[in-house]
């Protein structure tokens, strides 16, 4: 199944995505969050929809397809190319950030630049969504825990994350540097998401394509790895890394200006587009 939430920000309803249809789900759960996962919502919709028994609806807006989560957990330094062009050396463990979920937006929301930025940067990457609760996972058992997947741009400002003391976490969490989807793709509809190709497009111009293949740490790994430092919760998100071709990589360097178009996408799992916008305060 696609999974997906619609309607404006803040007012979204759960859906699915069925050929070229949309599907309102409101009737099976008021969201897809960490209950709907935890109390075998997957199972229900599935058989709502096996049933037709959902109405069609019209989408004018995607949201994130999962109600905010209690954490986005990043992998960072994950494609040994990434981990070259930026000049690091391949982690013998994976490096684990966060960011904060107050930066996700819908997968074709703008993004705003941050307030006295001048190094903001893309990163396309496959996210997997926790479908039930995850502590000190073995790792032949971790695909049992994931309800799916999801295409995520890990926007990242360089300066902050990099040159302003601390932990990357600065860098990574600022508003709309989250967008997630178009959909979370349940994971019987990916054959082998070790074999996906992940691209991304600065206006119209390829900048990143890789292929899942390449992870440093995989899928499995990552959960079982995750787990052992905290309870992952249904509904979570773990992002697994990017792919070079990064602004940051790029001699001279590339960085987003207001009035530039991202687009990207994952094998089966959609595509998305975000314009630049220039910073403005939060209402």
């Amino acid at each position: 199944m696609k999974l997906i939430r619609y309607g404006q920000a803040g007012q979204e309803k759960p859906g699915v995505l069925i050929g070229e249809t949309y599907y309102d789900a409101s009737s099976i759960t008021a969201d897809y969050d960490e209950a709907f996962f935890a109390n075998d919502g997957l199972a229900k919709l599935a058989a709502a929809v096996a049933g037709n028994a959902l109405p069609a609806t019209p989408v004018e807006r995607l949201g994130c397809p999962v109600q905010r989560p209690s954490k986005i957990v990043c992998i960072g330094l994950n494609y040994s190319d990434h981990a070259k062009e930026t000049g690091a050396t391949p982690p013998a463990e994976p490096v684990i950030f966060f960011k904060s979920t107050t930066a996700i937006v819908g997968p074709n929301d703008a993004v705003m630049i941050p307030r006295n930025s001048v190094k903001t940067d893309w990163e396309v990457e496959l996210a997997i969504v926790i479908g039930q609760k995850a502590s000190y996972v073995e790792e032949s058992e971790a695909m049992d825990y994931v309800a799916g997947y999801c295409l995520h741009n890990d926007i990242s400002e360089r300066e902050f994350q990099l040159e302003r003391s601390g932990t990357w976490d600065k860098g990574k969490g600022c508003d709309t540097f989250a967008p997630l989807g178009p959909w979370l793709v349940t994971k019987d509809e990916v054959a082998d998401v070790h074999n996906l190709r992940l691209w991304l497009k600065l206006n119209g111009k390829t900048m990143q394509d890789g292929t899942t293949a390449n992870l440093i740490f995989n899928v499995p790994f990552l959960i079982s790895y995750v787990s052992q430092f905290m309870t992952l919760l249904p509904g979570d998100i773990i992002s697994t890394g990017t792919p070079a071709g990064v602004g940051l990589g790029m001699n001279p360097q590339v960085y987003l200006k207001p009035g530039d178009v991202m687009e990207l996408g994952i094998d089966g799992l959609g595509t998305s587009t975000q314009t630049v916008v220039a910073f403005s305060k939060p209402a």
